[in-house]
């Protein structure tokens, strides 16, 4: 350090201290001889005496360092830019969507005002090029999700249907016309999309067991069948409904709009998880489709695959923001609630408990980073997004857990947060494939053997 920046930080020292506290000082000590002394000093030693001259009261508190779940910066890798979406989208969060959310979450509502507050973003649609979309690495499509489920997993999941699933479908099967009618209106949330393919009977196992049909009858596709688990799909404009063509049993995709004849929802109650998500099951009795209508690019499941394999990385990062989520609530609890005349956060057994939440933490961060940097390159496979699955649920399941025994009682009420955290996790956890699932497709990757059930 140069003598200029010494004395400098010598000066910032003594403003710390007021005319009194000099006056004492002067009395016991050769001040003269004390400045030379901190001329001496290296920036940790000064670092160092500042915090002690920052201690507040006679109890010794003292600055305490900022609640951050990114203990390896990785916000350091991203550009100006993204840094600045980032930051867009995390204040959004917290100012706009964090003060509806535990309402409307024990309510079971949907707050649909959020859907203009959205639109000002502009973050729908973020690896797609064309068509409205802003075509920023995949990368930031992982950033945005964490950001929203940082908050709330049930908009982050309600984003993630529209701008991933449903948009996604369309950016990878549909024709060109297809894109042009329906995703720029979607990028602007004019209209918003629902993604169906899990049905009541079949959930893993929809590649070969899919029930609901379609069949052309030499004018329009008749789809018969039921979905369940459909986010959005109570308000959806459009629903991409996946059906087994009778014909050659290969799966199909098309554009279900809210108007079709034979086309319905039932809204699905009494959820403990993703309350703020309207889930539904739909029916399809006798629905006509034109062939206008159908995803002309998706003909198999491997069409189907495709989308789930470019979502599947978004889910991952919705599992770390859950997490953090969940951290960060349980670290500032700690640091404000007291016993024995103590914050639990100097407990020796808590600190235990939020370390191991930040190391699994920090583990679900570093691998979805590069997963999403394998994703930019186009090197991803199912199996790494699969991998990346299994791991940050199991992990998140554990951090959520973590953070509502550090919270005890508190743990269950909804106005720490952390009990909603603890419940959307368990959805997190099944979705867009079980840990079950996922693990074959890891297993077959590394082994050369398919385990499933034939």
């Amino acid at each position: 350090m140069s003598f200029f920046n010494k004395v400098r930080n010598t000066i910032d020292l003594l403003k710390a201290v007021d005319l009194d506290q000099l006056a004492k000082i002067n009395s016991k000590i050769d001040l003269a001889e004390a400045m030379k002394t901190l001329g001496k000093l290296d920036d940790r030693q000064l670092n160092g005496l500042m915090r002690m001259l920052k201690t507040k009261d006679k109890k010794g508190q003292h600055e305490l360092p900022p609640i951050d779940g990114d203990f390896y910066n990785l916000d350091l890798k991203l550009t100006d830019e993204q840094r600045k979406i980032q930051l867009d989208v995390r204040n959004f969060m917290e100012d706009e969507i964090k003060p509806l959310v535990n309402e409307h979450w024990k309510k079971d509502k949907f707050p649909f005002e959020i859907i203009d507050k959205f639109k000002k973003l502009n973050i729908v649609g973020v690896p797609y090029e064309g068509y409205g979309c802003p075509n920023l690495p995949f990368l930031m499509e992982g950033i945005i999700a964490q950001e929203i489920a940082r908050v709330d997993v049930s908009t982050s999941t309600f984003f993630g249907v529209h701008s991933g699933l449903a948009m996604g479908s369309i950016y990878l099967c549909g024709s060109e016309e297809q894109k042009q009618e329906w995703l720029p209106k979607m990028q602007k949330m004019e209209k918003i999309g629902a993604f169906g393919l899990t049905e009541p009977n079949v959930g893993s196992g929809v590649a070969g067991g899919m029930e609901t049909t379609c069949e052309f009858d030499g004018e329009n596709w008749v789809l018969n069948g039921q979905k369940k688990w459909i986010g959005n799909a109570t308000f959806a404009d459009v629903t991409i409904i996946w059906a087994r063509d009778i014909e050659n049993n290969q799966v199909k995709g098309f554009l279900v709009k809210k108007e079709n004849p034979g086309f319905s929802t039932e809204k699905i109650k009494d959820k403990m998880a993703l309350r703020i998500v309207q889930n539904a099951i739909i029916t399809l009795k006798d629905c006509k489709v034109p062939e206008s209508d159908r995803l002309q690019n998706a003909n198999s499941f491997k069409d189907t695959a495709n989308v789930l394999r470019m979502t599947r990385a978004g889910v991952a990062w919705q599992a770390v923001g859950c997490a953090r989520g969940a951290y960060e609530a349980a670290l500032k609890y700690t640091k404000k609630r007291e016993q024995f005349g103590r914050p639990i956060a100097s407990f020796q057994l808590i600190q235990n408990h939020l370390v191991e939440m930040l190391s699994n933490l920090t583990s679900m961060q570093t691998l979805c980073f590069r997963l999403s940097e394998l994703q930019d390159q186009g090197m991803l496979k199912d199996e790494h997004a699969s991998l990346a699955k299994v791991y940050c649920s199991m992990r998140m399941r554990d951090v959520v857990s973590r953070a509502r025994e550090v919270l005890g009682g508190n743990g269950i009420l909804l106005k720490y947060d952390v009990a909603r955290f603890v419940a959307d996790a368990e959805a997190i956890y099944s979705y867009e494939g079980t840990k079950e699932i996922n693990s074959l497709i890891v297993g077959r990757a590394i082994t050369g053997y398919g385990a499933f059930v034939n």
